[in-house]
Parts: C-alpha cells; sequence; structure tokens
C-alpha cells in the first residue's frame, strides 16, 4: 500500500468529515471551517478536495435522497473511511512529536 500524504487543505477536509460525520457534504464542510476557523473557503475547492480524497480511498461517498428544497437535486455525501481515519491519528502524532522538539519560544519586547 502507497503512503498518502495530504496538503493543509485535504487534512482540513478530511478533518471535517470525520468531524461532520453523518452530515458532510460540501456546503455544511464550507459553514464548518468559515464558522470553526473563521477561514473563508470555496465551495468548489472543497468539492475538488472532496473527489480527491475519494480517489485516495480517504472518504467514501454516496448520494442522498432528492428534497424539494434543493429543486430536486441530491446531495453527496461523504464518510471517512478507515484509511482516512488511520492517516489523521499518524498526522497527529507525528505533528505532536515535532511540537516536543520544538523550543519554548520567549518574545522580547522591544
Amino acid at each position: 500500500m502507497e503512503k498518502n500524504y495530504l496538503g493543509e487543505f485535504e487534512e482540513l477536509v478530511l478533518t471535517m468529515v470525520g468531524i461532520l460525520g453523518e452530515e458532510a457534504y460540501g456546503n455544511a464542510i464550507v459553514q464548518e471551517i468559515e464558522t470553526k476557523l473563521n477561514r473563508k473557503v470555496n465551495l468548489s475547492a472543497v468539492h475538488v478536495t472532496l473527489y480527491r480524497l475519494e480517489d485516495k480511498n480517504l472518504v467514501n461517498s454516496s448520494m442522498g435522497g432528492a428534497t424539494t428544497t434543493r429543486g430536486g437535486r441530491r446531495k453527496r455525501y461523504f464518510k471517512i473511511t478507515n484509511t482516512g481515519l488511520s492517516l489523521l491519528h499518524d498526522m497527529q502524532e507525528q505533528r505532536t512529536e515535532l511540537w516536543k522538539l520544538l523550543p519554548t519560544l520567549k518574545f522580547s519586547t522591544i
């Protein structure tokens, strides 16, 4: 099995899919990023990233039912896979180890 590497935005989107669980779809991910991180993101960028994560087998997707509020369109829901969850845990462990190596920084006043 080849090792997957994630960019910062891929990691962010994958994390949000895990956080949102059954409610993980494009707009919900955008709203969650904007609410939790006060960061503006583009829906198209989120969708492209979700499809790239799906190609890497880090998420799966399925179509929800059509609703009248969406003009009969269906939502594509995403779910983190065991591989995706394992990768996030590995990344967290690696970052924790790096943070332990960082000396305590002291800011000087000028």
